[in-house]
């Protein structure tokens, strides 16, 4: 048996060698084919399914709240916990053999001119050992460095930082490293494996929890949230059981940790509040939300791609086998069982699809990199490793025995079913092919145009959407406008009137410069991804319930700045500050949505008591024009604008807008010395408004070119199928043409004769893949925009493009079959 593989694959690879122009089409289209398929897969995998670089990672589970969204502060993504609730979540439990608790950060690391921010994690004294990580160079955190009152004490660096910032030098540990204008020492290396437990992010430095009390009061604010609890089970629990405790437990836990300066209504929904346990092995991720979507449906593309390649590579095995039917023949003739002739087929197929999956280990892994590199943005980076590891080979080998088995069996069992008699007795120039014999052909070039129709249909909804999305009313300009964002930790312990006159101090200095046409400052940069909510009653309503929404707080100046008209009532002056009446200007969706479409001017709003916020009345004078907030996607949002002079909580410092009208890059710079003369501790971050609203189209855009790319790809797949079969089917009735043509038939009639076949096979094809494109973008309407997924012009247009590429492909070979002279094409006969 062994013997009999061994030369078969010695023949199958003589066999390549002397046709190497299919051998080379076939084992780069499969390359190309698998590759993609691979690379998305390893994405997928990475983000969704692949666990944590850590000790058993199955244990892991994760404490998560349920209903705390938008219920004061929080400071990323994946916060569901504040530090006093950490506490007493730590002392009061049973559930968990062992728990820490970590978030992330920026910090800013250096003195003076060498300054630069970095991606940092807090963490408590746990962290490392309950999740097995040994140093690579010194020691990690103990609880011995997260104590309350720590200060400024050990700090891990991770394995990259290491190496790029501190040259990979052994006298690294031991070292001052200045964080915040804070001296910690450096006192270990994390593995260069770790990368923490975010999946697509990294991160650079390590500090205890404990430190984070150098720079405010985040150790004992009850409404910040800003931690993540994670821990090990003890043996004897199960996720659902440590759920139900956790849950049974939140009150206690709740009531021990009320915060104070909010109204009833909001420590009652504290209070409601529950905890709960689930699985943690695969760590968090932005990326699951932010893409998973996007990813499986490129998943189900690049299968389609895959299909349309298997079905162009069978149609061109089963015209190389009919070319091989005489040879087939002679083997069955001397004895060669019909079980080795389709063996020795298959062997075939799976030397070129050997060859493909070779190729495509390297291709998936550069297609993988430049999507992670696309998807990668100044605002929001993305660090995943994607490395040639067993997943992706093995779905690589997988995929390349399945796509083999797909365009190698069929023509094996056909060449294996050949009458070698019959064969042998025709006469040397060969065999012509009748339109039975072909039937399976064609069904490959329909099942290619229903599929590529789907694709089509994709590529054409994808572009649009992102099209819209692009030309969507903002309701401000971004052009010509920057946002400067400051990091100042020395400022927190000014007093609230000292930061309110350094904000307006510094908006006067930025605006005075050269080049800037306007400034103004705001809490909010809009389409920044940040939100900002206040719960308010409207005391002349008489159903006066609580509602809530968006609050901005500006300086005067903000709506000419942005160019946001105002439709009514007057903008903010410099005497609408904390010693005047409280105003505030609101726009048109809150007033439809909350005032009932009344007469805003002069209505009162009285808000909620929240901590730092205290209730507050502030009378409306004025109406300004609907904008996007935080998504291009949503609706025009309510939104409460009121005068930062006013703010009863101002943190340092809030951004400026500016509206240049000079060279930026000198703006920038001329910005960045006045600041530093005011005061050098402050930190600059320049963001142009238009550039962060095109970064946060990033997953839209991505889905867009490769839609796009797919789309093209499998236009011109199904042009070649199309062409190859019409060319086959012309070829075989060359006898009936010539037939035709001495009768008098005009070459006219012939090209028409030709073309049917063509026609037919695309309306099929359309018949087959209309319903089949409806149904696929159903289950992908959530990425559209302003588009219905059976969008009647858009199934129109993709058809129309593929009845046009029907029409070319069939054209070449129906001109060349009306080309041909009636003696000739008798003398073949």
């Amino acid at each position: 048996m062994v013997d009999h593989l061994i030369r078969d694959a010695r023949y199958g690879l003589r066999v390549l060698r002397r046709t190497p122009v299919f051998a080379t089409v076939a084992i780069f289209t499969l390359a190309l084919g698998i590759g993609a398929n691979a690379a998305i897969f390893q994405l997928i995998d990475t983000v969704r399914f692949r666990p944590l670089p850590v000790a058993d990672p199955q244990g892991l589970a994760e404490v998560r709240a349920e209903g705390v969204a938008g219920f004061g502060i929080s400071a990323n993504f994946n916060a569901q916990a504040t530090y006093p609730l950490w506490e007493q979540i730590r002392a009061h439990q049973t559930a968990f053999a062992s728990m820490f608790a970590w978030g992330d950060s920026q910090f800013l690391v250096g003195r003076g001119d060498e300054v630069r921010q970095v991606r940092g994690l807090w963490v408590s004294g746990d962290f490392f050992r309950v999740l097995g990580i040994t140093p690579e160079r010194g020691r990690l955190l103990t609880p011995d460095d997260d104590r309350r009152g720590c200060g400024a004490g050990a700090a891990i660096v991770s394995h990259a930082f290491w190496q790029t910032a501190l040259g990979g030098r052994e006298s690294a540990v031991g070292r001052v490293l200045t964080v915040l204008d804070q001296p910690f020492t450096i006192v270990g290396v994390t593995p260069a494996r770790f990368t923490g437990l975010e999946v697509g992010q990294s991160f650079d430095v390590v500090l205890p929890v404990c430190s984070a009390a150098l720079w405010g009061d985040s150790l004992d604010r009850r409404d910040f949230w800003w931690l993540t609890v994670m821990g090990r089970l003890e043996p004897d629990w199960t996720i659902p059981r440590a759920n139900e405790y956790l849950r049974a437990l939140s009150p206690g836990l709740l009531e021990a940790t009320l915060p104070s300066g909010y109204g009833a209504d909001l420590t009652a929904q504290y209070r409601a509040f529950r905890f709960g346990v689930i699985p943690a092995g695969r760590g968090v991720s932005r990326l699951r939300g932010a893409y998973g979507t996007s990813l499986s449906l490129l998943f189900g593309l690049t299968g389609l791609v895959l299909l349309i390649t298997c079905a162009n590579l069978a149609t061109l095995t089963l015209a190389r086998a009919s070319a091989r039917e005489r040879e087939i023949a002679v083997r069955v003739a001397i004895g060669a069982s019909r079980l080795r002739v389709v063996s020795q087929m298959l062997i075939e197929s799976l030397l070129v699809a050997a060859g493909g999956a070779a190729l495509a280990i390297p291709v998936a892994l550069l297609l993988g990199r430049a999507l992670v590199a696309f998807l990668d943005t100044s605002t929001n980076s993305v660090a995943l490793n994607l490395t040639a590891d067993w997943r992706l080979i093995s779905f690589v080998g997988a995929t390349a025995a399945l796509t083999s088995i797909l365009f190698g069996l069929v023509p094996a069992l056909r060449v294996s079913f050949v009458d070698p008699i019959a064969l042998m007795r025709q006469s040397s120039r060969g065999l012509t092919v009748d339109g039975r014999r072909a039937r399976f052909q064609r069904g490959l070039v329909v099942g290619q145009i229903a599929v590529s129709l789907v694709l089509v249909v994709s590529a054409l909804l994808f572009v649009q959407s992102f099209r819209k999305l692009t030309a969507v009313d903002t309701g401000f300009e971004p052009r010509g406008a920057i946002a400067v964002s400051f990091l100042d930790r020395q400022a927190a312990a000014l007093r609230l009137e000292q930061r309110v006159a350094f904000q307006h101090q510094l908006t006067d200095e930025i605006r005075s410069l050269p080049g800037v046409a306007a400034a103004a400052s705001s809490t909010q940069i809009l389409l920044s991804g940040a939100s900002w909510f206040h719960f308010f009653r409207i005391p002349s309503l008489a159903q006066s319930e609580q509602q809530a929404s968006r609050f901005t707080y500006v300086s005067p100046g903000y709506f000419d700045t942005l160019k946001i008209r105002i439709r009514s009532g007057r903008d903010f002056q410099d005497f609408d500050n904390a010693g005047s009446r409280r105003v505030m200007l609101v726009n048109e969706s809150f007033v439809h949505r909350h005032l009932g479409g009344r007469l805003p001017i002069g209505t009162t709003v009285r808000t909620i008591a929240e901590a730092g916020y205290p209730e507050t009345v502030y009378e409306i004078i004025g109406v300004v024009g609907n904008t996007k907030y935080s998504d291009l996607r949503e609706e025009m949002p309510p939104i409460a604008f009121v005068p930062i002079a006013q703010t009863p909580s101002l943190q340092p410092w809030a951004p400026v807008i500016v509206r240049v009208s000079g060279p930026l890059p000198a703006v920038t710079d001329a910005i960045g010395q006045r600041v530093k003369r005011l005061n050098p501790a402050i930190t600059l971050q320049f963001t142009e408004l238009k550039a962060q609203i095109s970064e946060r189209l990033v997953a839209e855009r991505t889905t867009a070119w490769l839609a796009g790319a797919f789309g093209v790809l499998a236009l011109v797949m199904v042009t070649v199928g199309l062409y190859g079969i019409i060319a086959y089917l012309a070829v075989s009735r060359r006898h009936e043409i010539g037939i035709r043509l001495s009768l008098g038939s005009t070459r006219t009639q012939i090209v028409l004769l030709v073309l049917r076949d063509s026609l037919w096979l695309l309306v099929l094809g359309l018949l087959i893949g209309l319903p089949l494109a409806a149904a696929t973008m159903r289950g992908a309407s959530a990425l559209l925009f302003g588009l219905s997924p059976t969008d009647l012009t858009t199934m129109g247009g993709a058809a129309a493009v593929l009845a046009a590429a029907a029409g070319l492909a069939g054209s070449v070979p129906a001109w060349r079959a009306a080309r041909v002279s009636p003696d000739i094409a008798l003398r073949c006969e």
